[in-house]
């Protein structure tokens, strides 16, 4: 079955613009996503994690201080799923919760050095697989690429403000 589907999907005539769903396009994302996600997540499940443990650890790996409203204001997620997530990498002492410096209300995260190890490890296999991808397509095209994916996004849901994407 597999391989008649790899066939097929290798063999796939794109849709003309405005004829239809690219579904060539559309199965390699569900497959890229599938693989990108894929060896991450075998190494956050010796740990008992999943994919939101990933998300959190990411995000506070790229902005050491983050509050936890901010944190909700990135992953879109309920205060209730980020307190479970967030119980699990405080005891397992991947992340660490500081009150702020001006507002003792506030619960700034960092991330402890098992933590950091944790999500440099992560970024690694993905960096990987997207250095690889992207020398495989032509380094030139990456800003294509870039633009692709932010084009994907929801324009009524504008992300976040990061120093890497302006």
């Amino acid at each position: 079955m597999a391989q008649s589907f790899q066939r097929k999907l290798a063999i796939a005539e794109p849709a003309p613009p405005g004829e239809g769903p690219d579904f060539e396009l559309i199965e390699l994302l569900f497959f890229a996503y599938r693989d990108f996600v894929g060896e991450p997540d075998r190494l956050l499940e010796k740990h008992g994690f999943g994919r939101a443990h990933h998300r959190v650890l990411h995000f506070v790996n790229r902005n050491e201080g983050l509050t936890v409203a901010e944190l909700l204001e990135i992953l879109e997620i309920t205060k209730q799923s980020l307190a479970r997530v967030l119980k699990d990498l405080v005891s397992g002492e991947f992340i660490e919760q500081r009150a702020g410096a001006e507002d003792r209300r506030q619960r700034r995260l960092y991330l402890t050095e098992r933590g950091k190890a944790l999500a440099e490890a992560l970024v690694r296999m993905q960096g990987r697989r997207i250095a690889r991808a992207i020398a495989k397509a032509d380094p030139a095209a990456r800003p294509v690429i870039a633009r692709f994916l932010a084009e994907l996004i929801d324009p009524e849901r504008p992300l976040p403000a990061s120093p890497d994407m302006a």
